[in-house]
C-alpha cells in the first residue's frame, strides 16, 4: 500500500488456515529510494515498512499503526485468493494458456502421455506427482515463445532491446536493467495472451524509463491500452501460479 488501496479466478485449494498464536510478522526496512513511508504485504503474509532515508523506525511504527485496518483487511483478501494444487495428478486442474484445464490421460501403457487443453506431453508415468514433468515442458516452451515475442513487441514499439532471458522467477513476472536486458518469467506462459503482452511491454517501457512515474504509466498505456484489466488479472490470479 503506497498511502492508498477481486473475486477468485478459480479457487481450487482453500489455503490452510493460519495457526490461531501465531502473530504475522512486520519487517522495517530502510530505503535510500523511499521518499515516504510505505506499507506493502508480501505474498507470504509478512508485512514490510519502508523507511524513508532521513525516517525514524517510531515514526514507521507510527505508521503502520494508523494502517492497521488496511493491514488486516489486505491479509483477508490475501487469504481468499485461489490457491493452485501442490501435487498435480491425473485430473487436477491446473493454469495453461490463461485458463483452468484438467490433466486428462491421452495414452496409457509403456509410454504414458497426458493432456492439458489440446497439448499433448510425455511422461515417465500416470502415477504420482505430474508438476515437475509438466513444469520442464512449459518452461521450455516459454524460452522458445517468450523471447520470440519480445523481440516482436520492441521492433513494433521501436525499443533498443539487447536481449532476452526466461527465468524461474519466484517473485516477479519480469526485470529489466539499463543496458536494455529484459528477463521473463517463464509462468507467463500459463497466463492469457494478453498478460504476457502486458508483462513484456511494462518492461520494454521501463527501457524508456526507468522508474514507474506517470510519464512511464502514459508510455505504458499508449502501447498497451489494456494494461490495468491485465494488472487485475495478476492481482486476482497470481496466486494459482506462487507469485
Amino acid at each position: 500500500m503506497q498511502n492508498g488501496e477481486q473475486q477468485a479466478f478459480f479457487e481450487l485449494t482453500p489455503p490452510a488456515a493460519a495457526p490461531a498464536a501465531a502473530t504475522p510478522a512486520i519487517v522495517y526496512v530502510r530505503s535510500a529510494q523511499a521518499k515516504r513511508y510505505r506499507l506493502t504485504l508480501r505474498r507470504d503474509g509478512t508485512a514490510v515498512a519502508t523507511i524513508p532515508l532521513r525516517g525514524s523506525e517510531r515514526e514507521a511504527v507510527r505508521f503502520v499503526e494508523q494502517h492497521r485496518e488496511w493491514l488486516q483487511r489486505a491479509r483477508e483478501r490475501q487469504a481468499r485468493r485461489p490457491r493452485g494444487a501442490e501435487v498435480w495428478a491425473v485430473g487436477t486442474h491446473v493454469l495453461w494458456r490463461g485458463e483452468m484445464h484438467a490433466i486428462r490421460v491421452a495414452v496409457e501403457g509403456a509410454k504414458p502421455q497426458v493432456s492439458v487443453a489440446a497439448d499433448v506431453f510425455r511422461v515417465p508415468t500416470l502415477e504420482g506427482d505430474l508438476r515437475p514433468t509438466l513444469e520442464a515442458y512449459f518452461a521450455r516452451w516459454a524460452k522458445i515463445e517468450l523471447p520470440a515475442r519480445a523481440w516482436e513487441l520492441a521492433a513494433e514499439t521501436g525499443v533498443d532491446l539487447k536481449s532476452v532471458s526466461v527465468r524461474n522467477q519466484r517473485s516477479r513476472w519480469g526485470s529489466c536493467s539499463a543496458g536494455g536486458a529484459v528477463s521473463l518469467n517463464w509462468r507467463l506462459v500459463q497466463t492469457p495472451d494478453t498478460v504476457r503482452d502486458y508483462i513484456i511491454y511494462h518492461e520494454l517501457m521501463h527501457l524508456k524509463e526507468m522508474n514507474h512515474s506517470d510519464r512511464f504509466w502514459a508510455r505504458v498505456a499508449e502501447v498497451c491500452p489494456w494494461w490495468r484489466d491485465a494488472e487485475r488479472w495478476l492481482k486476482r490470479n497470481g496466486s494459482l501460479l506462487g507469485l
